[in-house]
């Protein structure tokens, strides 16, 4: 198991939509869970069910949002803390690098079309799914797949537990990003309410978007 703390790789500007990104997730889950209705009402009501999508109409109509609102609703709602946390550590870390690399207009595009992939990606292979999807792990999928074909070599210091053996380690972000695709490939099937393909689908976009993405190298 490992957890990403930080990267060594310097920006040259303040990551405003990163953060933002941050404080809208953060604000929104702090209002539903405080809201009368709780935050499993607010799952149910905004999340993404694939067979809404497959078979274009709301399986609850006046309940919840219209099937493609909740394609974009669904990657600001968390279904617990540790969801919410786990998946705003790795936009932090990695988020403002790409976000520096394309700027802040073509961050915003390249996100959603990146949350956008993964569901989809995720439809396709549980078309028939009653279950809502949600949270903004198939857009930060899509971050981590950029940040590999931009930044394979930069040092990403990483907490590494594997039973007794804890340490903070210094590793290349080629490794603990291929690292993270391979067990989200691995844990394809294992079920446990989350959306193992919306992270593939959503790695893979992320790395095809940044390489159509990438500017020209200038030569002097």
């Amino acid at each position: 198991m490992f957890i990403p703390l930080r990267d060594e790789n310097p920006t040259r500007r303040f990551p405003v939509i990163t953060i933002l990104l941050i404080a809208l997730n953060v604000g929104i889950f702090i209002t539903q869970v405080l809201s009368p209705q709780g935050l499993s009402h607010h799952v149910v009501r905004m999340g993404v069910i694939p067979y809404e999508i497959t078979h274009f109409r709301s399986l609850a109509e006046g309940v919840r949002l219209s099937p493609p609102l909740t394609l974009f609703a669904s990657m600001f709602i968390h279904g617990g803390l540790f969801h919410l946390l786990g998946n705003m550590l790795f936009l932090w870390v990695f988020g403002n690098n790409i976000e520096d690399h394309l700027g802040p207009l073509r961050f915003i595009p390249f996100y959603f079309l990146s949350g956008l992939g993964a569901t989809f990606v995720q439809v396709i292979f549980s078309p028939n799914s009653r279950l809502p999807m949600v949270g903004a792990s198939g857009a930060i999928a899509g971050v981590l797949g950029a940040y590999l074909v931009l930044y394979p070599a930069a040092r990403v210091l990483t907490l590494v537990f594997l039973f007794f053996f804890i340490r903070v380690v210094s590793i290349p972000a080629a490794y603990v990003l291929g690292l993270w695709f391979v067990l989200q490939i691995l844990n394809v099937g294992l079920g446990g309410g989350v959306a193992w393909f919306a992270h593939i689908g959503g790695f893979l976009v992320g790395f095809g978007l940044i390489r159509l993405a990438r500017r020209p190298r200038r030569f002097a």
